[in-house]
Order: C-alpha cells, then sequence, then structure tokens
C-alpha cells in the first residue's frame, strides 16, 4: 500500500509550513468553486424570474444534504486521521471504505424520503402548483444524483485526514469548470443537445459529480490504494460507522445552527426596514469572502490534530491550534482595514440606493473588526471535533449565535440603531472568542496531561 509522505509532515514536519501547504490549496479551490457556483446562478437567472425563484426553493433542502455530507466528512477525517496518527494504515483504509458506504447509505436514505415527500415539503415552504412542478423538474435530477455529491466530499476528507489537500482542491474546482461549461449547453442547448431548462442544470451538476467521482475513485482505490471496493471486515465497518456518526451527526448539527442563525438576524434586520435587510445580505456575501482564509484552515487543521492527537503528541497539536488562531487574528485585522478603506468602493458597486450604500458602509467598517475573533471560535469549533470531542463543538456553535451574537446584536440594536445591530455583533464575536479560547486550551491541557500521566505509568 501506497504512503503519502505528507503524513509525515503533519507529525514532523514544521507547522507554519504544513499548514500554509495545505491551506493554499483548498483556499484556491474554494475560491473557484464560489466564482463557479456564481455562473451557476447566473446561467439560471437567465430563464426568468419564475425558474430562479424555483431553485431558491430547493436551496434548504439542498443545504439539508450538503450539511449532513460536511458532518459526515468531518467525522471521517477526524477518525481516519486518529488511526494514521497511531501509525495504522490498514485500519485507515478499512476505515475509508466504510465511510464512504455508510456516506452513500445515509444521504441515498434522506433523498429518497425528500423525493417522496416532496409534496408537503415544498407547499409548506410556500410553493405554489407551478413552482412546484418547475422545481421538480430540478429537485428530481439533483436528489437521485446527489450521492454523486457527497462522495467526492467524503474521499477529500480522506485525503486531508492523510494530510493531502492539492489533490482535492483542484479536483473540486476542475468539476466546477465542467460544470460551468456544461451549464449554457444543457440549459439552453446545442446541435443536437436539446434545451433542457432548469432540469439541464442540475444534470449539468451531475455529470460533473460523476467525473469527479471516477477520478478520486480510480486516485485513492487504485494509485494510493487508501480505499477497497468493498468492505471486507465488517465488524471493522460497523465500529468505523459508529465513530463517525458520534462526530459527524453533531457536526452536521453545528452546521446547521449558521442559515438558523442568519434567518433570525434576517428578521431582526427587517424591522429596520428593506434597505437594512439588502445591506445584510450584501455584507453576509462579502463576509464569506472575506473570511476565507478562516474557513480554509478549518479544514486543514482538523489532521494536523488528529494525527498528533493519535500519536499522542498533544503539545504539537495544541501548537497547531495556537499558530494558526495568531495567524488568523494578524489576517483578519489587514482584512478589516483594507475593507474599511474601500467601504464606501463596496457601497456603490453592490447598490444605487443611497439608503442600502449608507447601512452597507457601516457593515465594512465595523463587522470585519469581529473576524478574526470569530476566526478563533471557528477554528476552536474544529478542533473539539479533531480531538473527539464533537458535542463541545455544538456547545460552542449554540452558545456563539444564541446566547452571544444574536442576543447581544438585538440588544445593540435597541439601544443605538442600525449600527447598533452591528457592534452589538462584534461584542458578541468578542465574548464568544474567550469563552473559545479559554475552553480549547484547557481541553488541550487535559490532554496534555493525560498523555503526561500514560508516559509516567509505563514501566
Amino acid at each position: 500500500m501506497s504512503t503519502s509522505s505528507s503524513a509525515n509532515d503533519l507529525l514532523r514536519g514544521d507547522l507554519t509550513v504544513t499548514l500554509k501547504k495545505m491551506t493554499v490549496p483548498v483556499i484556491i479551490g474554494m475560491i473557484t468553486m464560489m466564482t463557479f457556483n456564481l455562473v451557476d446562478t447566473f446561467f439560471i437567472g437567465l430563464l426568468g424570474t419564475q425558474p430562479l425563484a424555483a431553485v431558491s426553493f430547493t436551496f434548504p433542502v439542498t443545504f439539508a444534504v450538503i450539511s449532513l455530507s460536511i458532518g459526515l466528512s468531518i467525522g471521517t477525517s477526524a477518525v481516519i486521521a486518529k488511526i494514521i496518527g497511531q501509525g495504522d494504515q490498514q485500519q485507515a483504509r478499512t476505515y475509508a471504505t466504510a465511510a464512504l458506504y455508510l456516506s452513500a447509505i445515509l444521504v441515498a436514505a434522506i433523498a429518497l424520503a425528500f423525493y417522496l415527500f416532496s409534496q408537503p415539503i415544498f407547499f409548506a415552504m410556500g410553493a405554489t402548483a407551478s413552482s412546484y412542478e418547475l422545481l421538480m423538474q430540478y429537485m428530481t435530477v439533483w436528489l437521485w444524483g446527489c450521492v454523486l455529491l457527497i462522495l467526492p466530499m467524503i474521499c477529500n476528507a480522506i485525503f486531508r485526514a492523510n494530510g493531502e489537500t492539492k489533490l482535492p482542491s483542484y479536483g473540486m474546482a476542475g468539476a466546477g469548470l465542467m460544470n460551468a461549461i456544461l451549464d449554457p449547453i444543457l440549459i439552453f442547448g446545442l446541435g443536437p443537445i436539446p434545451a433542457l431548462g432548469i432540469q439541464g442544470a442540475a444534470l449539468a451538476s451531475v455529470i460533473s459529480w460523476s467525473c469527479a467521482c471516477l477520478v478520486i475513485f480510480y486516485v485513492l482505490g487504485v494509485r494510493q490504494q487508501r480505499i477497497y471496493f468493498w468492505p471486507h471486515d465488517m465488524a471493522a465497518t460497523v465500529a468505523a460507522s459508529r465513530q463517525i456518526l458520534t462526530i459527524g451527526l453533531p457536526a452536521a448539527g453545528a452546521n446547521m445552527l449558521t442559515p438558523v442563525a442568519m434567518a433570525v438576524m434576517t428578521a431582526i434586520a427587517a424591522s429596520y426596514g428593506e434597505p437594512v435587510v439588502a445591506a445584510l445580505g450584501v455584507g453576509s456575501r462579502i463576509e464569506s469572502i472575506a473570511s476565507i482564509v478562516v474557513l480554509a484552515l478549518s479544514m486543514t487543521l482538523p489532521p494536523v490534530i488528529s494525527q498528533n492527537f493519535g500519536a499522542r503528541q498533544i503539545q504539537r497539536a495544541h501548537q497547531a491550534y495556537r499558530i494558526a488562531a495568531k495567524f488568523v487574528i494578524g489576517w483578519q485585522l489587514l482584512v478589516a482595514v483594507v475593507l474599511a478603506v474601500v467601504a464606501v468602493w463596496l457601497a456603490q458597486v453592490f447598490s444605487d440606493d443611497p439608503q442600502v450604500q449608507q447601512v452597507l458602509r457601516w457593515y465594512v467598517v465595523i463587522m470585519p473588526l469581529g473576524y478574526g475573533l470569530q476566526g478563533i471560535v471557528i477554528l476552536a469549533n474544529s478542533s473539539f471535533n479533531a480531538l473527539h470531542k464533537p458535542n463541545n463543538a455544538l456547545m460552542l456553535s449554540v452558545v456563539r449565535f444564541f446566547v452571544c451574537y444574536l442576543p447581544l446584536a438585538y440588544i445593540g440594536g435597541m439601544l443605538i440603531g442600525v449600527n447598533g445591530l452591528f457592534i452589538g455583533s462584534v461584542v458578541g464575536n468578542v465574548v464568544t472568542a474567550v469563552i473559545a479560547w479559554r475552553w480549547i486550551n484547557g481541553t488541550f491541557s487535559h490532554f496534555e496531561q493525560q498523555s503526561a500521566a500514560i508516559v509516567e505509568a509505563k514501566p
């Protein structure tokens, strides 16, 4: 069985260099995927308002499936990276295979349930008979093909657990490029290919996912031999499934809290009028781009921590978190300065409405002050999962959104007005960051003491 030297980097290489080598490809892949997702939305928008609105109805359902997939990928990465840190490559291969089959079965079952109960689900969301008929042209193809979306995500988690990020990042970017190329062809037709409309957008996604699956399975199964093509040890497969679900389900739940919190924040903003809601919508998109380094680190830091956790190198795992956290504080401070400088220009680019521009300017000046502290929380959350403490990660997410962020934003709005929403949000990030910093460092210290006790107990 072939092994990657990158695994050794995670256990013995310079941590700063290792994190940089792993994170840069992920950033490139994320930027590329974001760009192609915008292209996908653009082509659907050319079909008209009704098709675009129909696809908008599908977002909660597709997000639920993707949230489960993200949770399973987090569980997969944490479990396999720890096993690799313990030096058992054979068991890692068995667990990687189990992760793929478990994820495929779960996602297929959920997709079938959504398909069977699609009518009551979408009508409850406010879809009309005509929009339901249109959106199901998209969802029927998407649901039957979504297993092909989850499998590359789980494969990417297996790569990351081994310290490899270039191939999965560039592979998903390639799938996004193929999707962008196929979109206009299948939506509007070309030569003998008929115009499939909204259904063509879903079919383009399924085809690109299928190609990604073929390439990734070939690399993982044939070239690197990190997976089996069939679970050969059922007892180990069941044990692996339990461990992955133990981490994956709370991680999926924590991931689902983000849109819930955003929905509540939007409802609070709506009480101040449509210009505030519009500014909040634009601001959240700017935030997703401004925080891309944090999001990338939240994907590359956990394998480093999990491998060293498995190898009982707790101090090294702790050091990795501290390096990432300190970098994020400095980086996001720089981002905040840049955004403050270009705030007026950004407001003019995204809106012609003077009211929206005014609110957006203050959003871009105030909110980024908390992005670095928000990064501390996000990295602590991913580190808890890496240390196999998923309930801590879930609880931290609950505290972040529903104890600190939303209540303090609401109080700030009541006291100061619209800008108070933003100031309260930043204060919420400050409070949560203090909690997260003390909690995660205390957890690392606890494991360090345990490891030291084990060493002392050995004859």
